[in-house]
């Protein structure tokens, strides 16, 4: 646990930066929405395709790993509906709760994983945004149009933001150098490398900032409901799977820590596109990463007890 505590205090110091930087409006609010897409579309993809082009695939239990994390998913979507159904939400509140028990914050994940596992581990949080990414958008989107027949759900441009997804791409560009044998030239890859010194941080202060309390009123036992699934169940059915499955400590923690990470903002501005309950799923967001900084800590401990003891 103190390993596990030091490698995460950094990350929520960092967020919780950004989101006094935010509330003390510096450097104001016009840099924010520019340095969150610098990050998503330049930053973070720098870092993926590094570490995925020179990684040692041959090495690493790709299938199993995406085997503990859909289980994980499937398991926690149809949670996520039977909860909805017995709260009886209406259609936006259904869409905000099915959003913030599935979706992840990609930043705080990478950021955690490079500092508890190192290049590797950060390769490997490369294999389970490739895995979870697709399937995420699709069944929200799905549920979201259920939940509001006005608004009607064009797959082929769902399919298309998943195909132009720059983190998806960023994947398949490294892995497609990878199984091809390229190395990246000297200047590509210190070029890289430097990018992706700054995706870290500048991710983790655009989380912070773009946190929001707004909207928790009379939408409690939706909030905590949703806190539960994604924070509690998710994580340990995914470390369920991953035990019986054999996976080593080093992949199911990287399992876990994508399974319990907080919903991510992506699910904020889908939310608005689907006339789904954009305030509610804001404050889920918000009061997950809160609680996240207590319930990831013990997530990653026991998944690194009883991997090592399996």
């Amino acid at each position: 646990m103190p390993t596990v505590l030091t490698a995460l205090v950094p990350v929520f110091v960092l967020i919780l930066a950004g989101w006094g930087m935010r509330r003390w409006d510096f450097p104001g609010d016009a840099f924010w929405r520019p340095a969150e897409r610098l990050t998503y579309y330049v930053l973070f993809p720098a870092l993926l395709v590094r570490s995925l082009a020179s990684a040692p695939f041959a090495e690493l239990p790709a299938g199993s790993m995406a085997a503990a994390l859909l289980g994980g998913l499937l398991g926690t979507a149809i949670a996520a509906l039977v909860g909805g159904r017995l709260l009886r939400l209406d259609g936006g509140g259904f869409g905000a709760l099915f959003q913030g028990s599935i979706r992840f914050n990609t930043y705080l994940g990478l950021a955690a994983a490079a500092g508890l596992y190192g290049a590797r581990g950060v390769t490997l949080a490369g294999l389970a945004i490739a895995v979870l990414i697709p399937l995420i958008n699709v069944l929200c989107v799905a549920v979201l149009s259920r939940c509001n027949p006005a608004i009607e759900a064009h797959w082929g441009r769902v399919a298309g933001a998943v195909v132009r997804n720059p983190l998806i791409l960023a994947c398949l560009l490294g892995l497609g150098l990878n199984t091809a044998g390229l190395r990246l030239p000297v200047m590509v890859d210190e070029s890289l490398a430097i990018l992706a010194r700054a995706a870290l941080p500048l991710g983790l202060l655009a989380v912070g900032a773009g946190l929001e309390l707004r909207g928790t009123q009379g939408s409690l036992p939706a909030l905590l409901t949703a806190s539960a699934l994604k924070l509690l169940l998710f994580p340990l059915l995914s470390l369920g799977i991953s035990l019986w499955l054999g996976l080593d400590a080093l992949a199911a923690g990287v399992v876990v820590l994508f399974s319990a990470l907080p919903g991510a903002t992506s699910a904020y501005i889908l939310a608005r596109q689907m006339g789904s309950d954009y305030r509610l799923t804001a404050a889920i967001l918000t009061v997950e990463t809160g609680l996240s900084l207590f319930t990831l800590p013990l997530a990653l401990w026991l998944a690194g007890r009883f991997a090592t003891l399996s």
